[in-house]
């Protein structure tokens, strides 16, 4: 792939951005500090750009470090922290975080919290009522005061906001970063109750659902039963976490019921809630993020080459400048050695390894979050709700949002069933249960127990035991070349049916959660008989093994056939297949619709199948008729042969990508146009209301379905007419608006590219229209519009002496004028990785791969 054009931006051009196209960003958050301090050369944006670079030697003091800490950064800016003691580490690792992304780790962490209002102002007073209705803010308070501080989650996040803190307090006003000057306002302190902020908006982030949404505009549209069939409890393609013994995936080939009449109950309930208003009530998202999802797999060592296990991960997730990982390298004598990155305000190394063992998340996408339909005493101001025919009293909580000058800028009442927040959406009440909100506050300590460990059972079943929330799939793999899966997390037990993808009845009790699975239950493996074992966001147990509901409308199944299809066919991985495998251009989609579009084709067109699908037209330009069809259109017959000269890969280079997936979208609309009649509002209640490709993809065995039929016509449709109309209209379209395939317009590059945005959406100091190879449905989904996808990309080879290689979206720093700002990223939108430098002391490094010294000492100097 080639190199994007990507280059760091220089102290004058950062300022000229900050004082230009930088302004337009901030005018909602309130009024800006006057332009003259600004552009005062001891303490404004001038002081903070001569300062954005780290000195080659430097050093710092930390009230309450045991002993001396030496931090060495390498020559790819990663810090190796060597400490005596391991609380040592962890102060002088919020020390390091911070001195590189203090602002950052105070949006997150007031992201969380809901106090952004008194960061920004009263713009950001929406997404903080929203953050509080869902309870997070209460609900770390409420398990921080219920937490022993002698845990070691507690005492590792005390000793990180000791580092923190002590940075923050050695601030002059030149150092401070940019953000902070340009919003007036000096750093917030940080401490224990701000990490459980961000665990709490982290787990939203992973868990948050709109399977009762989706399942409610179905109903509404086309009824319950045919809601049940197209945005099914269990996936119709299946390719497991948990392998099934099976070499190939699953289809499940059935007749979906015809489009019912909609539920006029559903219609009205999906007016109240799935608009805008209705969404932020909800806490949901204005619309779904694109490319959310997560690759991970491993190989054992009798399918490697050097008979070494590999392992591989890449989370996607929202890119972000500065990104969300920061990368880092802790060591304690015989106690710690483990590298990875970290989340900046979160203690411990998230993902990575240590010298035995290496290991990865992907999110599991289980339902742990329900709502439920409440009655209240009074709709307006209630203080009672209905609960198994008795007045139950709600618990209620004032909430006061402040702007940075400390003004109230508004007061809410938050009020709480048993179950958790209750909030008001229209004229409904409407109460929620999320498993990231309860028990006990261990997930860090979990990560630092996962640096210790030394095999790949030892760290899952650490995991499993103690990891509740978000719920992840935990990969690894160790020197002894074993590796393993397992889900981590909690996973609730419903009553009856047991599904969760409904709206609950909140006035009894009989609608409450009844357990938690076991965890010898959990989808699980260990050195399975195929050599490998991956996980891609599907389905994590074939339902013919556990038919017990878990989630519902899992993630599409295509990213998990094709790793598994490269690892099935390959007995001799390398380390560089699995960097290759990351960016895969390939598609199992493409592969299956493909050839459905040109059979469609030469069955219309009486036409044979294959590389000619449709008849050549004559000389003067009219269609020639094929025996047995009617003509093919002029446009028809070019998509077509596009379409089959096409290599069905998303490199940056392909027309046919560009064809294929306009193709897609039209056929959805066709096939789904019963849920895209006016009237009911159902395109307005959800970002994708419509079935996904994989109940399309099943629809493709019943040429004959109902659901093939245009409702706007009095002709019958089925099958074959979609798909070769899907087809044509695409061509028309894109002729249309980009000409003929000549030249670059068509270019895959062209039309799909990365948009990774700074912390406040200052454009300037984004980095966008990046072209990326890959799309829907490959490893790498870039798509949309682009601002979701490969956070950190990470292969690790567990031999006599570990090996790794990895790379994220964007650099080590946060400030703008940094070289260290996006330095990294040309390599990771080409797919390339870094070779990562894990001395076991300072003096291990050498030379030229050591760019700079930090000396922490105990104390104030």
């Amino acid at each position: 792939m080639p190199s994007t054009p990507v280059r760091p931006i220089r102290p004058l051009v950062s300022l000229l951005a900050l004082l230009g196209v930088g302004w337009v960003a901030l005018r909602p958050v309130g009024p800006l500090p006057p332009l003259g301090p600004l552009l005062d050369p001891a303490n404004g944006i001038w002081a903070s750009v001569r300062s954005a670079e780290l000195p080659l030697q430097a050093e710092g003091a930390i009230p309450g470090l045991e002993g001396p800490v030496e931090v060495v950064y390498d020559d790819r800016d990663v810090p190796h922290i060597f400490a005596t003691t391991t609380q040592d580490a962890y102060r002088a690792l919020g020390y390091v975080v911070a001195r590189d992304r203090l602002f950052q780790i105070e949006m997150q962490t007031r992201a969380g919290g809901g106090t952004l209002t008194e960061l920004v102002g009263a713009a950001a007073l929406p997404l903080d009522r929203a953050t509080r209705a869902l309870g997070m803010p209460r609900a770390a308070e409420a398990r921080l005061a219920a937490a022993d501080t002698t845990t070691p989650t507690l005492r590792m996040a005390t000793a990180y906001a000791q580092g923190v803190n002590a940075w923050i307090d050695g601030l002059s006003p030149r150092d401070l970063p940019f953000e902070y000057i340009l919003l007036g306002k000096r750093p917030a302190r940080y401490g224990p109750l701000q990490m459980v902020h961000l665990m709490h908006r982290m787990g939203y982030t992973l868990a948050s659902s709109e399977d009762e949404l989706q399942h409610l505009a179905a109903t509404a549209r086309v009824g319950r039963e045919a809601a049940d069939a197209l945005f099914p409890v269990h996936a119709p393609i299946v390719e497991p976490i948990q392998p099934n013994g099976g070499s190939a995936p699953r289809r499940d080939v059935a007749v979906l019921p015809p489009p019912g009449e909609g539920d006029p109950v559903a219609a009205a309930l999906l007016e109240t809630l799935g608009g805008p208003e209705g969404r932020l009530a909800l806490g949901l998202p204005a619309r779904q993020p694109d490319a959310v999802g997560s690759n991970n797999w491993a190989v054992s060592p009798s399918r490697t080459a050097s008979r070494n296990a590999l392992l591989a991960g890449d989370p996607h997730l929202e890119l972000t400048l500065p990104s969300i990982w920061y990368e880092v390298h802790l060591v304690v004598p015989d106690s710690m050695d483990v590298y990875g990155v970290t989340i900046p305000g979160l203690p411990g190394v998230v993902i990575g390894f240590n010298r035995d063992v290496a290991w990865t998340f992907t999110n599991v996408g289980a339902d742990v979050m329900d709502y439920y339909l409440e009655a209240v005493d009074d709709p307006d101001a209630p203080t009672r709700y209905r609960l198994d025919g008795a007045w139950e009293a709600l618990d209620l909580r004032e909430e006061r949002y402040l702007d940075p000058a400390g003004t109230v800028v508004a007061v809410d009442t938050l009020r709480s069933t048993h179950r958790g927040p209750l909030r008001r959406v229209g004229d409904r009440w409407i109460s929620q249960r999320w498993t990231v909100l309860e028990g006990e506050i261990r997930e860090p300590g979990v990560f630092h127990q996962a640096g210790q460990a030394t095999t790949t059972g030892e760290l899952l079943d650490q995991m499993a035991q103690r990891f509740m929330a978000p719920a992840q799939n935990m990969l690894a793999a160790d020197r002894e070349g074993t590796i393993g899966i397992r889900s981590t997390g909690r996973y609730p037990i419903r009553p009856g049916d047991g599904a969760g993808n409904v709206l609950g009845d909140g006035t009894t009790r009989g609608s409450d959660w009844t357990g938690n699975w076991a965890v010898a239950e959990y989808p699980q493996s260990v050195s399975p008989a195929q050599g490998f074992l991956a996980s891609a966001n599907q389905q994590p147990m074939d339902p013919m093994d556990e038919p017990r509901y878990m989630g519902a409308n899992w993630e599409r199944p295509w990213r998990a056939l094709r790793i598994n299809t490269l690892l099935r066919r390959n007995d001799v991985v390398t380390a560089e297949d699995m960097r290759a495998y990351q960016t895969d251009p390939g598609s199992a989609r493409a592969e299956l619709f493909v050839p459905a579009f040109l059979e469609a084709v030469a069955a219309t067109t009486g036409s044979a199948p294959g590389s000619n699908p449709v008849a050549v037209p004559d000389p003067q330009g009219a269609p020639a008729a094929p025996p047995g069809g009617p003509a093919a259109s002029p446009s028809l017959q070019a998509a077509a042969a596009l379409l089959a000269d096409w290599d069905r890969s998303y490199r940056l280079d392909r027309e046919g990508t560009l064809l294929f997936e306009t193709a897609m979208a039209g056929l959805a609309r066709l096939l789904w146009d019963e849920f895209l009649e006016e009237g009911l509002g159902v395109e307005r209640a959800l970002p994708s209301p419509l079935p996904s490709d994989m109940m399309t993809a099943i629809l493709l065995y019943d040429p004959t379905s109902p659901w093939w039929d245009l409702g706007e016509t009095s002709a019958v449709e089925t099958r074959d007419a979609i798909l070769t109309r899907a087809l044509e209209e695409a061509w028309d379209t894109l002729v249309s608006t980009h000409g003929t395939p000549e030249g670059r317009s068509w270019h895959w590059g062209e039309h799909r590219t990365a948009a990774i945005h700074h912390l406040l959406r200052i454009p300037s100091l984004g980095r966008l229209g990046i072209p990326m190879q890959g799309g829907t449905g490959t490893l790498n989904p870039s798509s949309g519009s682009g601002t979701h996808g490969a956070s950190w990309r990470m292969v690790v080879e567990l031999g006599d002496q570990v090996t790794a290689r990895a790379i994220y979206p964007g650099g080590q720093s946060g400030h703008p004028a940094s070289r260290r700002y996006d330095d990294r990223l040309a390599n990771w939108a080409a797919g390339r990785l870094d070779s990562l430098r894990v001395p076991r002391s300072g003096q291990e490094l050498p030379d030229p791969q050591r760019r700079g010294r930090l000396l922490l000492a105990p104390g104030d100097r």
